[in-house]
């Protein structure tokens, strides 16, 4: 009985830290993409910074949608859902010439 509680917790913490780390890497990222956006198309600081919150709230929105996905899925299925996609799509066969 304890055994299925301890692998509970670590399961759940398992996906806190996955949804941290998702976090905090689009956080970064999107926040370095409005500021690389801000200087190139920008002249005003205000812009620049309005840019840079708009990468930023786009980063947390989309971290935030992910790991909403990941909490509400079963355990089994919440550790692909983190995990990078994979193609399941059948290859299109090439036409041969006669």
């Amino acid at each position: 009985m304890e055994n299925k509680s301890n692998n509970t917790e670590s399961d759940v913490n398992a996906k806190w830290d996955a949804c941290f780390d998702l976090t905090a890497r689009r956080f970064v990222y999107s926040s370095l993409g409005g500021a690389f956006a801000g200087l190139l198309f920008f002249r005003s600081p205000v812009t620049r910074w309005a840019s840079i919150a708009f990468g930023a709230g786009i980063g947390i929105g989309s971290a935030y949608t992910d790991c909403s996905r990941v909490f509400d899925a079963s355990s089994s299925t919440s550790a692909t859902l983190l995990a990078p996609r994979s193609s399941t799509e059948a290859p299109v066969p090439q036409a041969t010439e006669e």
